[in-house]
């Protein structure tokens, strides 16, 4: 008998998504329409349906026979991987090329379902909703550069305003340019004058999503020596990009640490990109530049979600998921989120709403580790945290929850930590890791890490500022010397009296 892996979420339904763009075709296969998706497939050719466009109106000929014999293959690639359903859907270059219809039915035919062949303004719509779906509670313009055609968007929070599309797309421009970065950068500037939400975007974030202008973050990171090379909420400092985004559109890229890690296909578009993104910044003046890792196919898959579902968390969706596959005890997870929210309202620590959601998603995730050896508990739990593909999260925010899980496992020792890691993640955020990390060593003495126990452990005020733990009285064999001492050490890190007692 053929047993379904355990490291899959059993509630989920795979379901594939083509995307017809003007320069790339790319099939996904996601786990199932969630809150925070994951990706079971990713498939992706460089067709360049979209090259040529400006001079003949046409797609691309030779472009089209290489995404048809593609297409069956994605089809067959999806059915492998199991979806139950496949959705597909098509951008500038098919929506505007004279022989564009001619090539969706074709690709119809092959498919066997109806293609969504999406306006600028469905584009733009799909595109603002992956921004909605990665991000909590997004406010600013959203970006979307494909090859043929550039959305913006302007979003706050679930709000999605008017959008434009400009015909800024990297194929597009490259061949409007005559392959000429300067001359890009001249028409970018004149198309973006028509594009007035951007004044509403002054001192917001500005939301690069695309396949070029995750490159180009992709290329900053490395030519910095960044500390996570994680692509999602990667935000460059806007002064410092600037240079680099200059140096990039002067299309000289032979200079640049780590050019060679861009593919070629990819390599040619990237000064457009930059000469594109430029102009953005300097008609927009955000406050911040944020690169997205999702686009339209997320907002698509999103716009699937049951609204209910829509306004779940991602963060902690996600978090929730990982310890459902990893965890011992999801139940223990969620009751130890809940219970820290408690403890630092006792303890007098004031938390933003971000800080709040980190220290929860910390809790849920602070026993994915638990099947490695004790001695690398810590360090296998930070890493997977690190690099694992969650949104709804910033970088420091990352260093937080991996830091606190590693102080949990190994102690709150900063010595062996990553100096780039604490860098990340800030003075804040490291204090209390420390704090989070000490006060689960503590509890999981008592809970063992199964559920149950968490909502019997009470605080009680004493004299001063003294603080008691009270286990009650039906668990006293829980008491020891290894938990006084590990509260000693929670203790100092409060700087406040603090024990464990039996209470009735």
């Amino acid at each position: 008998m053929i047993h379904s892996s355990q490291g899959r979420l059993q509630d989920r339904r795979p379901l594939a998504v083509i995307d017809l763009g003007s320069n790339s075709v790319r099939l996904v296969v996601y786990e199932g329409v969630a809150r925070s998706p994951t990706i079971l497939f990713n498939e992706k050719m460089m067709a360049g349906l979209g090259r040529g466009i400006v001079s003949t109106g046409r797609l691309d000929e030779e472009a089209v026979r290489r995404a048809l014999d593609e297409l069956r293959r994605f089809r067959a690639l999806a059915q492998q991987a199991g979806a139950v359903s496949l959705h597909a859907i098509a951008t500038a270059a098919a929506r505007e090329a004279e022989n564009g219809m001619d090539f969706v039915r074709r690709a119809e035919d092959i498919l066997g379902v109806p293609i969504q062949v999406l306006s600028g303004r469905e584009e733009a719509g799909y595109s603002a909703r992956g921004v909605i779906c990665a991000f909590h509670r997004p406010d600013g313009i959203a970006g979307d550069l494909g090859g043929g055609s550039l959305e913006l968007v302007d979003i706050a929070g679930e709000e999605i305003g008017e959008g434009i599309t400009l015909p800024l797309g990297g194929l597009r421009l490259q061949e409007m340019a005559k392959d000429s970065p300067a001359a890009a950068a001249r028409i970018a500037r004149a198309e973006l004058r028509r594009a007035d939400l951007l004044a509403g975007g002054r001192g917001r974030t500005f939301y690069c999503v695309g396949g070029t202008w995750r490159n180009l973050a992709r290329l900053h990171m490395i030519a910095t020596s960044y500390a996570l090379p994680v692509m999602h909420h990667y935000e460059p400092d806007l002064d410092g990009i600037a240079d680099f985004l200059r140096q990039v559109a002067g299309g000289d890229l032979s200079g640049i640490r780590g050019i060679k890690r861009i593919s070629k296909s990819r390599r040619a578009l990237l000064p457009y990109g930059a000469a594109v993104l430029r102009e953005i910044v300097d008609a927009m003046q955000p406050r911040n530049l944020v690169i997205s890792a999702f686009g339209v196919r997320e907002g698509y898959l999103y716009s699937l979600l049951p609204e209910k579902e829509r306004g779940r968390d991602p963060l902690i969706s996600a978090a929730e998921e990982l310890a459902i596959l990893r965890a011992r005890s999801v139940t223990h997870a969620r009751e130890l989120a809940a219970w820290t929210d408690e403890a630092f309202a006792t303890f007098g620590i004031e938390e933003s709403e971000e800080e709040a959601r980190y220290r929860r998603a910390a809790c849920l995730l602070a026993d994915i580790g638990w099947r490695a050896h004790p001695e690398y508990r810590g360090t296998q739990s930070l890493n997977i945290i690190a690099h694992a593909s969650f949104i709804g999260i910033d970088h420091p925010g990352r260093a937080f929850i991996a830091l606190a899980n590693l102080f949990r496992h190994e102690g709150i020792y900063e010595d062996d930590v990553s100096p780039a890691m604490k860098a990340l993640a800030g003075p804040r955020h490291l204090e209390r890791a420390r704090i989070l990390g000490a006060l689960l060593r503590v509890v999981y003495l008592f809970s063992a890490s199964m559920p149950g126990m968490m909502p019997k452990l009470k605080w009680r005020q004493g004299e001063g500022r003294k603080l008691s733990l009270v286990v009650p009285a039906s668990h006293a064999d829980l008491m020891g010397e290894r938990p006084d001492s590990r509260m000693e050490i929670l203790a100092r890190v409060l700087d406040r009296p603090m024990e464990i007692v039996v209470g009735a």
